[in-house]
């Protein structure tokens, strides 16, 4: 009677215990870019390329951020609009008080087997490059607001081991009661899924990207065959994380000078932005959905039932994994000023993204997965 909870206990313990001391440290939010390297004597020319649609609410601050940029080099500012309808352009060009930086394009209509945002960079891209190509594409969030050194402090990285790529996971909004409880833990997964210091170590496979802000050497980009050779994927940063890495060194961490002002005041709004792209991580695989499942009751919700159901040594192990994971989550918590008892619930909100991932594999069965601004893109592999 008591072998199957002993054996899911030591199972559930051993599993964090790999993961906190096998991770490279994923959980431990060293990797920031709070300590920068020197800035190169001559800088490169830089554009930033902006993929807008329907980013009214958003557009007018990121622009302004911008324009605000405290850079020496030539730096070029392109917004895309894609397909808005809510005068987003307009917003962006009265955003920018007539810099001489900004250019607003119109998108084309999207084109088949292309997701729109990656169809938007991949114009921008083509757009900047009709006059004086610059050396870094800039690719940045229509919702992202910089601080004035941002730029500089990307350059600086990238030049430091000839980088080709940099990305800076931005700060997302962390006001609303559903994202203190569940954005902190957002970010914990993605590190679990792509820890940063095997991201950034040029022997490892391990690749990934920040959407939000990217810099990228625009000439490593065009060996890589550029925009169109991730042209469908619906993880799109990540994606170019992996192209890029084949090119030459990346790197990705943590930072407070990029900001997401994108509001999610509810549980449904961040369960919406789970969904989006949830089940085409599992590459839209149903086995794997099924072993997501199964993993994510073992790790994070038998500890608890364990703890407070089960005896003896079952009730040990589950007592001393639902620690660990709670203590797993502190840093992160610390990094987005989140009370740490928001730990202990951890499993709970491992629960949600469960129910988020469930919902995004029947959204795609439905032709409605990866749904964004009125677009159902998730195309199966």
């Amino acid at each position: 009677m008591t072998i199957a909870p002993n054996l899911l206990g030591a199972v559930a313990l051993a599993i964090w215990l790999a993961m906190l001391l096998g991770r490279d440290g994923f959980w431990l939010a060293r990797a920031t870019d709070r300590v920068l390297p020197p800035l190169p004597d001559t800088l490169p020319s830089v554009t930033a390329i902006v993929p807008a649609r329907d980013e009214a609410e958003c557009i007018g601050a990121a622009v302004a951020s911008l324009v605000a940029q405290r850079y020496a080099g030539r730096f070029d500012i392109l917004v895309v609009d894609d397909g808005s309808s809510d005068g987003t352009a307009l917003l962006a060009r009265r955003a920018a008080a007539g810099s001489p930086r900004l250019a607003v394009m119109t998108a084309a209509p999207l084109a088949n087997g292309w997701t729109g945002k990656l169809a938007a960079m991949a114009q921008g891209v083509a757009h900047s490059a009709t006059h004086e190509p610059s050396d870094f594409i800039w690719f940045t969030d229509a919702d992202i607001v910089h601080a004035p050194d941002t730029l500089a402090s990307l350059v600086a990285r990238a030049h430091q081991d000839g980088r080709v790529l940099v990305s800076l996971m931005a700060r997302l909004r962390c006001e609303s009661l559903a994202e203190r409880m569940l954005v902190p833990a957002f970010v914990f997964f993605f590190q679990l899924l792509y820890p940063f210091a095997a991201v950034s170590d040029p022997r490892r496979r391990v690749a990934g990207a920040a959407g939000g802000c990217m810099l990228v050497d625009r000439a490593a980009l065009a060996r890589a065959g550029g925009i169109a050779a991730i042209r469908s994927a619906l993880i799109d940063d990540c994606a170019l994380g992996a192209l890029m890495k084949r090119q030459g060194p990346i790197w990705l961490g943590l930072t407070d000078r990029a900001r997401s002002i994108r509001p999610y005041p509810g549980f449904g709004d961040i369960g919406a932005m789970i969904a989006r792209s949830a089940y085409a991580q599992l590459g839209y695989r149903p086995l794997w959905l099924a072993g997501t499942v199964v993993g994510m009751a073992i790790v994070y919700v038998a500890p608890p039932a364990l703890a407070l159901f089960a005896t003896g040594w079952a009730q040990a192990a589950g007592l001393a994994a639902w620690t660990l994971m709670a203590l797993a989550l502190l840093p992160m918590l610390r990094f987005y000023r989140c009370s740490p008892l928001w730990g202990l619930a951890l499993p709970g909100i491992a629960a949600f993204y469960t129910g988020a991932t469930l919902y995004s594999a029947w959204q795609f069965t439905r032709g409605r997965g990866g749904a964004w601004k009125g677009r159902h893109q998730a195309v199966m592999p």
